[in-house]
């Protein structure tokens, strides 16, 4: 059956591979970028591969809260459903670490941005949906400060591991919350030091062949084995579902971060 797919951040890397396995398997893919040149050459790569029908794309620049909004609107003006949302796109380095609602970059791109999205979203996506977010195997504990913007991380790769923790914590939050009446919202490490820019600039290295995790991405959207996986996190690593760090367990903690995304997106334009 053909699905009807967001990706964000599918211009380049896992999120691109991931889409031209989605539309080479006959689904609907919603691509998104920020940057409208590397959108418009996703777009043509794409098109060659649906046998003319049309690539939906949309720009938005996930470190504003109110380009989320933005995008979200302009994604239900145009869809009464949504089958999955992959909330593929990230950051690690960034000449930029301070966004324009002060906050970082990190947590911004990478967790507030896919809260946001997700919940503005919900109401296309039904029981049978699914949200994927991308987790991964760097996952540190949660400066509560740091996240809504009242301290600064001066270390990237901490920035980015809190950020990945908040995200898993995130996730598993809402899909209990949820239980069955909303969407599978699944935590997924697409695998480590994968060939992305990201780890290219990051940890100058190669990295491993990014279809590793395009390929998990695109089980975890439509393979029954995640049907029931909601709330779960599956780390690529090991290719099972295993417990995510142990602050993603524990309500507290749990809460006291959902409380926090809450608090700070009531405080910008989302």
């Amino acid at each position: 059956m053909k699905k009807t797919i967001l990706i964000t951040g599918s211009t380049d890397g896992i999120g691109l591979e991931t889409a031209k396995m989605l539309v080479a398997q006959g689904h609907h893919v919603l691509l998104h970028g920020r940057n409208p040149a590397k959108l418009a050459e996703a777009e043509k790569t794409l098109s060659a591969l649906t046998q003319g029908e049309p690539i939906e794309n949309y720009i938005a620049d996930l470190s504003s809260m109110a380009d989320v909004d933005a995008f979200a609107q302009a994604v239900s003006k145009k869809h009464a459903s949504l089958d999955v949302l992959i909330n593929n796109a990230g950051v690690f380095k960034t000449p930029k670490p301070i966004t324009q609602d002060g906050l970082d970059a990190r947590f911004a791109v990478n967790t507030l941005a896919p809260f946001l999205l997700t919940q503005k979203l919900m109401p296309l996506l039904g029981a049978s949906s699914r949200v994927v977010n991308l987790s991964s195997a760097a996952q540190a504990p949660v400066d509560l400060e740091a996240l809504a913007g009242r301290a600064k991380l001066p270390d990237d790769f901490d920035a980015y591991a809190q950020s990945k923790l908040a995200l898993t914590i995130w996730s598993r939050s809402l899909a209990l919350s949820l239980k069955d009446k909303g969407p599978a919202i699944i935590a997924v490490n697409p695998g480590s030091l994968l060939g992305t820019k990201m780890v290219k600039e990051g940890f100058n290295t190669a990295g491993k062949d990014i279809r590793i995790g395009s390929e998990i991405l695109t089980r975890a959207a439509l393979a029954d084995e995640f049907s029931a996986a909601s709330g779960k996190y599956f780390d690529n690593d090991s290719g099972e579902f295993a417990s995510p760090h142990p602050d993603a367990l524990d309500p507290q903690k749990c809460e006291a971060l959902v409380h926090a995304l809450e608090a700070v997106l009531a405080g910008t334009d989302g």
